[in-house]
């Protein structure tokens, strides 16, 4: 029994990022650049770029009206563009619109943007890509033992930089929008106490970030360590019972496997959804305020 082969075809290889190619920074060793490099090309980076070429592919073909000369049916979508037209309605009428009120409309792109290329990213993960593509990623990178494949989104460094993306349209349109509202909230108590009070609500800030970051890496990982472990039934009742027992344990573990990607399937959607969701939430918090009901008593009062 060749261990070390059945290990590389392991569901852990879907989390793990095989480097291709590094580069010499000629600077010291730190988180950023370990060892003095950073990575050029990675599984990981190779699937960011095929989910942004299928995006910039299929969805203006799927958002692309019809010329049949019928005005109502040239504005109708149909087929997978009706399916993405649906996505994007939802997203605007029931995610991002009660939480962005006025400012839908500008954020509206970052939210659709956000939510398919997680998605779709999420989606590729769970294609058995890397064997079909070994040779092809050897062919330019001889000394390269994987192919193209794998879910980037179980990469904390791909998951923490789309949280930052988050955090800066946070700070950024908090203080270009919201202003000294935005400011203040960092103190929501008497000045006397801003000393506790602003540290708090920064690292509140990043909690949000944190928050992002980590959900979206721990349930794409999860699945995938699930995989991994089923697999190990396998081969752990082949080395303690032999051939038959180890196979009639394989349909066992095949048939659950199966259902699992199916849920891993439902998981690609809902985490997509949460970390858009999330991103809506965390923008409004920074833009929208609402004032107490005492100001708009006052404020009518006013006017009369």
């Amino acid at each position: 029994m060749n261990l070390p082969l059945l290990a590389s075809g392991s569901p852990l290889d879907h989390v793990y990022q095989w480097v291709y190619q590094k580069m010499d920074l000629g600077v010291g060793n730190s988180v950023f650049t370990p060892d003095g490099h950073i990575t050029v090309m990675s599984n990981h980076i190779a699937m960011q770029l095929i989910a942004v070429l299928v995006l910039v592919l299929v969805i203006p073909r799927a958002a692309k009206r019809r010329a049949t000369g019928d005005d109502v049916s040239d504005l109708t979508p149909r087929g997978f563009g009706n399916f993405i037209d649906s996505l994007c309605a939802y997203l605007r009428t029931d995610v991002a619109q009660p939480l962005l009120q006025e400012h839908t409309d500008r954020f509206i792109p970052y939210i659709w943007t956000a939510f398919f290329y997680v998605l779709c990213i999420n989606v590729l993960g769970l294609l058995p890509l890397e064997p079909v593509t070994r040779g092809l990623v050897q062919s330019v990178y001889p000394d390269a033992h994987h192919g193209i494949g794998g879910a980037a989104t179980g990469s904390l460094w791909m998951t923490g930089t789309l949280a930052v993306c988050t955090m800066m349209m946070i700070i950024v349109n908090g203080l270009r929008i919201g202003g000294k509202q935005f400011i203040a909230h960092f103190c929501p108590g008497p000045i006397a106490l801003a000393p506790l009070l602003v540290p708090v609500e920064i690292m509140g800030l990043f909690a949000k970030i944190f928050a992002l970051t980590v959900r979206l890496f721990a349930n794409m990982v999860a699945g995938h360590v699930l995989l991994a472990v089923l697999m190990s039934f396998i081969f752990a009742t082949y080395v303690a019972m032999g051939t038959y027992p180890a196979a009639g344990v394989g349909v066992i573990v095949v048939v659950v496997s199966v259902m699992f990607n199916l849920l891993e399937l439902f998981v690609a959607f809902l985490q997509a959804y949460i970390f858009t969701f999330l991103t809506a939430l965390f923008i409004g918090q920074a833009i929208v305020f609402h004032h107490d009901h005492g100001d708009d008593h006052g404020a009518a009062a006013e006017a009369h």
